[in-house]
């Protein structure tokens, strides 16, 4: 027989279902939206991997207590009297958070999940009891993430670039330096990545270690790691004959007359009388320095030099890709499935626990659900994040995806509220702004920014309208 608590179950497991196709079709992008638009992998290739590393974080490393209900959004004893108002509540922000997610996906914003479901849950606990109703200062934590999830990850993503620039790409020699500087950076993701696999999953599958125990496996995979990069990148370049400049011009003195160029034009635009002649009489000598030193094959050795440079970073793009998706599969399709169990419980057992685990069934359903997402939609996020933020390359793609998994990795052991979407497109921007304020699509910046801001009230408004429906068929 199809009771009304029956009805609302199969409704809660179709809207828990759609909440994840969403995060698939929009957060995925956060994992592989940088190698897609560096060339490290193709769209079809990174949807393969997405699906088994965002499938595996979920299935296997997702049973964790869901943060938005742990968070305490809500007061609890809003429900006591009426532990269904609870049901109609999260059905509701389900089925809002997962519309606010496929609109924004449709025009390609990559948005926070959390902040979506935060912001539904917030909707319907304020029609139901009130601006009491919602613990403000855990609100204020989650909007605080805005600013400081876009600023760490793009800080941290600036000054990687930067030093890859500068200690390899502004030198006279770009391969060697490198070939040289490889192994830190393999042993460094490698580093990174085995932390954060193995802290978050230390809880279900690693009671046995303790925190040291952790860190000396990391650092000897680390060091491994970094001694089988060594062996590899030093054959890089070797099976062709690179071309070589004549020994009076070298690749650092056109970098470096660009440089001095660059910085003469800023002068000449502010100086006035003999100091406005003298700066432009210097900079007709450089440019006729730059154009002598054009005729000769220096453009050639740079580029293919930097075509080798690339490769070495190809593979770490695609290694933090990867990482990246697992975490994201194990901890974001909490949002949907987390609120979906919560409301099981009550139907099935009559009662509300806000420390509800995560069983198995649940956690197929949040895994099959990103993957259908991913495959039917995320191509479009995708596309935002790896090609109209800033043009990418594979050392570029790297600094930002490196970048965002260390500020996510060191916000989440310090307790700072934080999103990992808005820390990779704050990582891209970074990288983008240190190649100069012309590299980034400015327009595109523009729209991530405004659909950050009104995800929190226009999922707080869908939720408190599918509320009203719901309570109004089964209340």
């Amino acid at each position: 027989m199809l009771t009304p608590d029956n009805l609302l179950l199969v409704f809660l497991l179709i809207a828990g279902f759609y909440m994840a196709w969403s995060i698939g079709a929009n957060d995925v992008a956060n994992a592989m939206g940088t190698s897609v638009g560096s060339g490290a992998l193709t769209l079809r290739s990174a949807l393969v991997l997405a699906a088994i590393f965002e499938f595996t974080g979920a299935f296997f490393f997702g049973s964790r207590v869901t943060e938005t209900i742990q968070s305490g959004i809500l007061v609890p004893t809003l429900f006591n009297l009426n532990p269904h108002l609870y049901v109609y509540g999260m059905l509701a922000s389900l089925l809002s958070a997962g519309a606010w997610l496929q609109l924004a996906s449709y025009f390609g914003w990559p948005v926070s999940t959390t902040h979506a479901i935060i912001g539904s849950i917030i909707g319907f606990g304020t029609i139901l009891g009130g601006i009491e109703a919602v613990d403000w200062s855990s609100v204020v934590l989650i909007v605080s993430s805005w600013i400081v999830s876009p600023l760490l990850g793009g800080l941290a993503s600036y000054y990687l670039f930067t030093l890859v620039k500068e200690k390899i790409f502004l030198s006279a020699a770009p391969l060697e330096q490198a070939k040289k500087w490889a192994p830190f950076f393999y042993g460094g993701v490698l580093l990174v990545l085995s932390l954060s696999l193995l802290l978050s999953s230390h809880d279900e599958f690693l009671y046995d270690l303790s925190l040291p125990q952790i860190l000396l496996i990391c650092f000897l995979i680390s060091v491994l790691g970094a001694g089988i990069s060594a062996r590899w990148v030093k054959n890089i370049g070797k099976e062709e004959e690179l071309p070589k400049p004549p020994p009076e011009y070298q690749p650092e003195a056109l970098i470096g007359l660009g440089k001095v160029e660059k910085h003469l034009l800023r002068i000449s635009g502010q100086a006035t009388g003999d100091l406005q002649d003298k700066v432009f009489n210097l900079l007709g000598e450089v440019q006729e320095l730059a154009a002598g030193i054009r005729k000769v094959p220096v453009a050639d050795v740079i580029h293919s030099q930097f075509q080798h440079v690339e490769r070495i970073f190809l593979k770490l793009q695609i290694l933090t890709a990867c990482l990246m998706a697992f975490s994201h599969g194990s901890n974001d399709v909490a949002n949907a499935i987390g609120p979906l169990v919560g409301s099981v419980n009550i139907l099935l057992e009559g009662s509300l626990s806000l420390s509800t685990e995560i069983p198995a069934w649940a956690l197929l359903l949040g895994g099959v659900g990103i993957v259908i997402g991913l495959a039917t939609w995320g191509w479009r996020v995708i596309l935002t994040i790896g090609k109209k933020i800033t043009e990418l390359t594979p050392t570029r793609g790297f600094s930002a995806e490196f970048a965002a998994a260390l500020t996510v990795l060191l916000a989440s052991r310090i307790g700072l509220p934080i999103s990992a979407t808005h820390t990779l497109v704050g990582a891209v921007l970074g990288v983008g702004l240190a190649r100069g304020l012309e590299a980034i699509n400015l327009t595109v910046t523009r729209d991530i920014l405004a659909s950050w801001v009104i995800t929190l009230p226009v999922s707080a408004i869908l939720s408190g309208f599918f509320f009203y429906i719901i309570q109004a068929a089964f209340g």
